[in-house]
């Protein structure tokens, strides 16, 4: 049967991300408490075209994906790679892999256990050289520094989410990364919670209140003082609860050029 997506292409331009896009697969990653987690991720599969193929082809993508599909990780993430330039003959790959992770908390006083869910991306390219980029996204609860000094009582807060992106020199657990956020906010949030529990986060966000400004600044100051991380971007968002609008806050930083 004739290829044609080998034919020659007369326009003579490349194109730089051609694939896949959205694919609904369950995968296996890892977990650092059990060893191992069924999801469903959302995944994303590209090669560059040059000038004279006319197209790519597309089924060996998914061929790829499903040779893979029973451990996705952050280990095996460059092999996939290289396998997709190979059998799609392309000087780059890149691939996006969005999760759900689930986590197995809790409750800070009755020990009440209840799942919560992180939305993870693993993002790999593979040019001249590797990169490989893990973003989370944690929920948090933050407790407002100026209503809390201005009021007679009380203070207000608001669930928040803090989006955290890292590069690195080794291997990274996702639990550790969920950890360090969590710790730099008022509160942690849950999904079980008894009155005791309530009365616990609370009464300690009362006592550690954050702006967003805080938020990214402690989250940075985590991550400039580990030699794993080489680079990192972090932004919170406040939901707020007495405002019309939400609140924001951004930071980048390369370690590796030292800024």
């Amino acid at each position: 049967m004739k290829d044609i997506q080998n034919h020659k292409d007369d326009r003579n331009i490349d194109i730089d991300q051609v694939g896949v896009k959205d694919i609904r697969y369950p995968i296996t990653v890892l977990d650092k408490d059990m060893g191992e987690q069924q999801t469903v991720a959302k995944i994303n599969m590209y090669v560059n075209l040059p000038r004279y193929y006319k197209g790519t082809h597309m089924s060996r993508f998914v061929e790829i994906l499903n040779e893979h599909s029973r451990r996705i990780s952050l280990q095996n993430f460059s092999e996939i790679l290289e396998e997709m330039k190979t059998r799609l003959k392309a000087e780059s790959a890149h691939m996006e892999i969005t999760f759900p992770y689930f986590i197995n908390k809790h409750a800070p006083v009755t020990g009440a256990e209840g799942l919560m869910e992180y939305k993870c991306t693993f993002k790999g390219s593979l040019n001249r050289g590797s990169d490989l980029v893990v973003m989370i996204h944690v929920p948090i609860s933050t407790l407002c520094p100026c209503s809390k000094e201005i009021s007679s009582f009380g203070a207000h807060n608001q669930r928040g989410e803090v989006r955290l992106q890292v590069r690195f020199k080794r291997f990274v657990w996702i639990e550790d990364l969920i950890r360090l956020v969590e710790e730099s906010a008022s509160s942690d949030v849950y999904s079980v919670l008894k009155r005791e529990d309530e009365k616990y986060v609370t009464e300690r966000a009362y006592q550690n209140p954050r702006f967003v400004e805080d938020m990214v600044r402690e989250v940075a100051l985590k991550l400039n003082q580990d030699p794993n991380i080489t680079w990192f971007t972090v932004e919170a968002e406040n939901f707020e609860s007495i405002h019309n609008h939400n609140a924001y806050a951004y930071i980048e930083k390369d370690k590796r050029e030292g800024a």
